[in-house]
């Protein structure tokens, strides 16, 4: 089947005449940890603000990608892993095309980010550790999963009964305990336009 497909990307605007039209470098920020940390929280505001700013940045939030995309995986550690793979393809092509990505996701361990990497590029690749504690998120219970966790309704719940793997060397680490919302948008969005900025 592989045969029968052929690619047309060399022929494509290139995505370095699409950073000059956009007056930024593309990349992807991947905003991990656990349920309940504020990923997509302050994902969202990194996302306006940069607006504000002048920058073009997409956000895709795995409820979202979840409901669409990949409404056909489960939460086993397999089908994250296949949920990963194919939002790293997808963060790919707006990359491609000059586009500042904005990926959060809980991507639980070290393997499934690794994958991440390696499909849009180490270059591209900066990951966002958004450190809360277990306690602080299962306080939140924003969804009222860690409920359902505690009780044996829902099982394979990332820090109850399904592993989370802090990263080793992210590129930038938030530690949201003592961290107002506000505060780790900003200190986001200084270290995003530091990366992008032409």
């Amino acid at each position: 089947m592989s045969e029968n497909i052929h690619p047309i990307f060399d022929r494509l605007v290139k995505r370095s005449e699409r950073e000059v039209f956009l007056n930024q470098k593309a990349s992807v920020f991947w905003f991990t940890g656990l349920s309940g940390s504020g990923k997509s929280t302050i994902a969202e505001g990194v996302e306006r603000r940069l607006l504000e700013l002048g920058y073009l940045a997409q956000v895709l939030d795995g409820d979202n990608i979840r409901k669409g995309i990949n409404n056909n995986l489960s939460f086993s550690i397999e089908d994250r892993k296949e949920n990963i793979r194919r939002i790293a393809e997808i963060s790919k092509l707006y990359v491609n095309s000059g586009i500042i990505t904005l990926c959060s996701f809980i991507s639980p361990t070290l393997k499934i980010r690794s994958l991440a990497k390696n499909i849009v590029g180490e270059n591209d690749f900066h990951e966002i550790y958004i450190n809360t504690p277990l306690a602080i998120c299962e306080k939140r219970d924003v969804k009222g999963l860690y409920k359902k966790a505690r009780s044996g309704e829902i099982t394979g719940f990332t820090g109850i009964d399904s592993p989370y793997e802090a990263p080793l060397n992210p590129q930038l680490e938030l530690k949201t305990e003592n961290l107002a919302i506000d505060q780790g948008v900003d200190k986001v969005v200084q270290y995003i336009i530091e990366t992008v900025r032409i």
